[in-house]
């Protein structure tokens, strides 16, 4: 199964004998964003669209079109015309996750769309309301462990990164902390900030003016390494807690039957647009590693995705959504 993905998504990209006739557009570009507004997905692609839209001769157009937890979006962008015209922004939630935990899916990641760009990836980190009595993360899974059933955590919705990793902090830490999903990320900052959630897992970009500004304390972060944003605040593995390893990913995906060439000269624009020094201090003020690369680098990363989270809900039992 996971061979033929990954042979079907490279294939998308190469499909075309035109691979070798290089291709720009003549009108505007969209990205299908489907997510509300302010969240890590839309800012990154904010920074592409403004950074290619000051440059080239026709704008690119970010059309926030949010459900379903990313659902109706990229459904829109998959059954957009294969002209290039329109992308949809593919991310850890909605091309990995939501594979793995809905019973059924509007699209097929592998049927319906193909890799174009990986534009960059994140960390999330675990911050919490200044209220909580912990200051370190082994401080907090001792203080959930003995209030279990009254810790709240928030999320941006069901089937969420940040509804998943509390999961498995829950099934391998027994901190029994409770789900309270929210509409969005913005709404969830917002119950934490009144510490009506006590605690969110959620990627970097969406949390570091707050954390900044001394309105949540965050106590780690989800990746291998330090966050250059965050550089005091340690990984779980520097916690002493191995195995939760967890680094959202944005990228772009095109409908199934975009010609290669069409593939190959939006891939050329955002590496491009990557490249510029600008976007790169503004991925990173954000707390973004840029990535970037060829469309088979992504196809690949999509791949191994796909196969993590799918093992990560069947091992943990995570009830599918309909």
């Amino acid at each position: 199964m996971l061979r033929r993905i990954a042979l079907a998504l490279v294939a998308g990209l190469i499909a075309s004998p035109a691979l070798a006739q290089d291709w720009t557009p003549d009108r505007p570009v969209r990205i299908i964003l489907p997510f509300p507004p302010g969240g890590a997905t839309d800012l990154v692609a904010r920074i592409f669209a403004d950074r290619i839209s000051r440059t080239a001769p026709f704008p690119w157009v970010v059309e926030n079109r949010s459900g379903a937890n990313g659902n109706i979006g990229m459904e829109a962008a998959a059954r957009s015309a294969p002209d290039g015209y329109t992308l949809g922004a593919c991310t850890i939630g909605n091309c990995a996750i939501n594979p793995a935990i809905y019973a059924r899916m509007p699209y097929d990641i592998e049927r319906d769309l193909v890799p174009v760009f990986w534009s960059g990836s994140v960390m999330n980190v675990v911050a919490v309301n200044p209220a909580v009595p912990a200051r370190t993360l082994q401080e907090f899974v001792a203080w959930a462990r003995a209030n279990p059933g009254r810790v709240n955590y928030g999320s941006s919705g069901f089937g969420s990164s940040n509804h998943l990793i509390p999961e498995l902090m829950n099934g391998r830490l027994g901190t029994g902390m409770v789900h309270v999903p929210f509409r969005g990320g913005a709404p969830a900052l917002q119950a934490l900030l009144a510490n009506q959630v006590q605690v969110m897992i959620e990627n970097v970009p969406t949390k570091i003016q707050a954390i900044r500004a001394g309105q949540i304390r965050a106590i780690a972060v989800t990746g291998r390494e330090r966050d250059p944003a965050l550089p005091e605040v340690p990984t779980f593995a520097e916690a002493g807690i191995e195995g939760i390893v967890v680094e959202p990913w944005f990228g772009y995906m095109a409908p199934r039957g975009t010609p290669a060439n069409v593939v190959a000269g939006l891939n050329r624009i955002l590496n491009e647009a990557n490249a510029d020094p600008d976007v790169q201090r503004r991925l990173r003020d954000l707390g973004a590693r840029p990535e970037g690369g060829s469309p088979e680098r992504f196809a690949e990363h999509v791949r191994t995705e796909v196969a993590r989270w799918r093992e990560v809900v069947e091992r943990n039992n995570i009830e599918k959504l309909n």
